[in-house]
């Protein structure tokens, strides 16, 4: 294969490709593998590789977590249109944007899983009361 790059882009395509599939993809381009994103995400590894073998379903924190995580928009990971990780590689020129960018979407995701947890000890707060 002399052209890596066009072979790469191959591999997607919007029509036939499914959540896990996308994950996948966002993963590799992320370069994490299964081990160091359940880390991060706080799930074990089999719980990754049901997402990416469509078996199970994330919640929507974890989407929003998984899309930081991996660099792409939450609206590629769930439908396939919209900022993909190619798109993504391709802006790294652009320097001290991209990565603020970058940065405010791992913000984002810590934030949303945080949310979470407040409304999880609220809830059984008000179950208690």
């Amino acid at each position: 294969m002399d052209d890596a790059p066009e072979a790469n882009a191959d591999w997607f395509d919007p029509a036939t490709t499914t959540f896990g599939d996308r994950l996948t993809g966002a993963r590799e381009a992320a370069g994490l593998d299964v081990e160091e994103l359940a880390r991060r995400m706080g799930v074990k590894p089999r719980t990754i590789r049901a997402w990416e073998e469509d078996r199970a379903e994330p919640r929507a924190n974890r989407v929003s977590m998984l899309a930081g995580m991996t660099n792409v928009s939450l609206v590629w990971l769930m439908t396939g249109t919209g900022q993909g990780p190619a798109l993504a590689q391709s802006q790294d020129s652009l320097g001290d944007l991209v990565q603020e960018v970058e940065k405010l979407r791992r913000d984002s995701a810590r934030m949303t899983e945080r949310l979470h947890r407040l409304e999880v000890r609220l809830r059984a707060r008000m179950r208690g009361a």
